[in-house]
């Protein structure tokens, strides 16, 4: 694996810079992957994932989106999301395992689930939300790899709608933690300059408060 952490030039790791300036804490790690590696997985991934259209609702209407995800988990973990039914399917033989080892060993984090989601161009984005406290627990960590296209990620605070925004790379890991669901949205910001696919990884512990899948 290349170098997971950058130094600045007082030598101190810039993964432990909190991105935001309060109510939850973001870390970015850097390039994670080296050039190679970040390649051929998104070659991987783009050529043999079943990947389908997302279901969300507009207007009260369940609408197919332009963007695409797939939702992967350790059992069948099944939750509600504006008002349209999800379930994890089965980890993709193979072609997540050393990435999700990576995830792990980058936060010290046990994950048991990953969403991906494949924006074809800048047309496509994720507007701004917050991860479920109620599926993912009050403190959860979610680290994130991007593949592809560089694109803007952006946080705004629920109360004081203050914004943190970054550029996120080919092969780059963020990973946010403690309370930033609870107080920041996010948000993929849409751009008609970038013209080619990206996709992204999002590790989670999915928490149903049972131990057993149920809606």
């Amino acid at each position: 694996m290349a170098e997971q952490m950058f130094f600045d030039l007082f030598g101190a790791s810039l993964s432990d810079i909190n991105l935001l300036p309060c109510d939850g804490i973001v870390n970015d790690y850097g390039s994670a992957l080296g050039p190679a590696e970040a390649d051929a997985l998104y070659e991987r991934l783009l050529n043999q994932l079943p990947w389908r259209p997302d279901i969300a609702v507009v207007n009260g209407v369940a609408t197919e989106t332009a963007r695409h995800a797939l939702w992967y988990g350790d059992r069948p973990f099944r939750y509600m999301h504006s008002g349209i039914p999800r379930q994890a399917q089965p980890w993709p033989a193979g072609l997540l395992d050393d990435v999700k080892r990576l995830a792990e060993e980058v936060s010290q984090t046990r994950f048991n689930s990953c969403v991906l989601n494949l924006y074809h161009d800048g047309r496509e984005g994720m507007t701004w939300h917050s991860d479920s406290e109620a599926a993912y627990g009050p403190h959860t960590a979610i680290a994130s790899l991007s593949l592809g296209a560089t694109r803007k990620f952006a946080f705004m605070h629920k109360r004081t709608r203050e914004r943190r925004e970054l550029m996120l790379r080919h092969g780059q890991f963020i990973v946010m933690r403690g309370e930033t669901q609870r107080h920041w949205l996010h948000a993929v910001m849409k751009t008609f300059t970038v013209t080619s696919p990206r996709i992204n990884l999002t590790f989670r512990t999915f928490d149903d408060g049972t131990g057993r899948a149920a809606f």
